[in-house]
């Protein structure tokens, strides 16, 4: 927990000298930070930042109204506080300034008056972290850094006091708020880390500074801005660059071009993956459907044979990232396993649908990576199997080659393949081009249309796959297709 002392120091640009609010004022606690008005708490901080649709400034009188203690706002742009409308009395600072009040009612509101909120949000978070004496882990790749955090999270979790990233909370305007919300018994933190352009790594790992650093591999996502996978490839090793030389390099050894960021690391390199010359490698991998995955794992000549409830072969690689992280924090494999075993799969799950069928839910997000991985999870799956995607994004110079690569393969998988979107078009010409009959590719104008021919057609022994990037909003049809339980009286 913040309080209003600690952030008046935290949001300042200079440290020192120390600007000292009274003592009435200083200890008052704020509970969390947040960016989304919707998300405002008693006793919070809220962060008006502009958006390339919407200002933050906007909602001051709504979060006040939500019992929110102070806002972090851009100096000179609220004209006149009088006028928003406030329900409860303000206080104006400027922490740079030296505009500190002496007193405040007791139901104050707290306009807090920064050069520019976001840089002011990034040095509060910077200096909790300094504060905090934990093991933090970053995670990025351009697949599979939730599925990670989340296995890696919930291995720990029974023996570690595990602080992790909500959601997909991995930019520079989000993972500040997660560092936030470290707290002083916590032990260690697993963050996921995204990036959009280059030196957005170095930002992230400035604010959070890892000791462990996970890469789990690097794809085509990305490219609509850094045009080539080279340079994804380097945007991504800053993380690996930034560790400590007593720290940990986690690497993909499948992955050449996260393999070879051993080489752009002071940290001590542990790899993992399918190859023997891997320090952590897996063999004898058997896929159970839907009922998860089995294989052997292999470490300085010792075997394990692990079963998890984790979904798809791609899965193997979740797993072996997350254990290579207990083993090098020294756990046992009695508890690594234990730990395992406990997590789930958060980000493809399956539910009943209509008519009986199984819906496959990996609507959060999508490239050609992920498309082919659930595909192959779709192929082990023994029924009529139904594939519908929508537009992956950011896939810049290589947009239709990487739509028609998923074509290719789902021409290979699927009975009925269910399009939607001008890019996800390439995806139907992919499959059609390598074999899949024309009639069973149905290329449709809308989501509504997609769900109404579903909703007709969908049968019991029947597997529904629905994927697409965030842009797509395919949860919509997932949504849609969902058999939710009835609720008991």
């Amino acid at each position: 927990m913040l309080s209003l002392q600690t952030v008046v120091d935290g949001v300042r640009i200079a440290s020192e000298p120390s600007l000292q609010l009274p003592a009435a004022l200083a200890n008052l606690p704020i509970t969390s930070a947040c960016i989304d008005s919707r998300e405002a708490v008693d006793d919070g901080l809220f962060v008006a930042l502009q958006g390339e649709r919407v200002d933050g400034h906007e909602f001051i009188a709504a979060v006040a109204a939500r019992g929110v203690r102070a806002a972090l706002v851009q100096r000179g742009r609220l004209a006149d506080p009088t006028q928003l409308g406030l329900d409860r009395p303000f206080v104006e600072l400027d922490p740079d300034l030296g505009q500190i009040p002496e007193t405040a009612p007791a139901n104050a509101f707290f306009l807090i008056s920064v050069d520019q909120p976001l840089l002011a949000l990034q040095r509060l978070a910077t200096r909790h972290r300094q504060q905090r004496d934990l093991v933090v882990v970053g995670i990025t790749g351009s697949v599979g850094k939730t599925s990670t955090k989340e296995v890696l999270a919930a291995m720990l979790a029974p023996t570690m006091r595990t602080h992790k990233s909500p959601r997909s909370y991995n930019s520079e305007n989000t993972l500040p708020l997660v560092v936030l919300g470290i707290e002083p018994n916590h032990q260690i933190a697993v963050l996921e880390m995204g990036i959009y352009n280059k030196g957005d790594l170095a930002l992230l790992t400035t604010i959070a500074q890892p000791q462990i650093g996970i890469v789990t591999n690097v794809g085509l996502s990305h490219l609509e801005r850094m045009h080539t996978i080279e340079n994804v490839a380097e945007a991504k090793s800053e993380l690996v660059q930034a560790l400590p030389e007593d720290g940990w390099a986690i690497l993909n050894y499948d992955d050449q071009r996260v393999l070879a960021m051993r080489n752009r690391t002071k940290a001590q390199v542990f790899t993992y993956g399918l190859d023997p010359q891997a320090d952590l490698w897996a063999d004898n991998i058997e896929s159970r459907g839907l009922d998860g995955i089995g294989f052997d794992a292999h470490y300085r000549g010792e075997k394990w044979h692990i079963k998890l409830p984790l979904i798809g072969l791609h899965s193997v690689h979740t797993a072996l990232a997350a254990a290579a992280v207990g083993i090098v924090l020294g756990l046992s494999w009695d508890s690594l396993i234990q730990g395992l075993r406990s997590s789930a799969q958060l980000r493809l799950l399956s539910y009943p649908a209509v008519g009986g069928a199984t819906l496959i839910d990996d609507t959060y997000n999508a490239s050609p990576v992920s498309c082919i991985a659930a595909l192959n999870l779709l192929a082990e799956l023994q029924g009529r199997r139904i594939a519908v995607f929508g537009d992956m994004a950011e896939l810049g110079p290589q947009d239709e080659i990487g739509h028609r690569s998923v074509g290719v393969r789902a021409a290979d998988v699927v009975d009925e393949l269910y399009v939607v979107g001008e890019k996800a078009s390439w995806i139907g010409k992919g499959a059609i081009e390598s074999g899949l009959a024309a009639e069973h590719v149905h290329v449709l104008p809308d989501k509504a249309t997609v769900i109404a021919a579903l909703q007709s057609t969908l049968q019991a022994n029947d597997y529904v796959l629905v994927k697409g990037s965030r842009a797509a909003a395919m949860e919509d049809v997932a949504n849609a297709l969902q058999v939710r339980p009835e609720a008991k009286a």
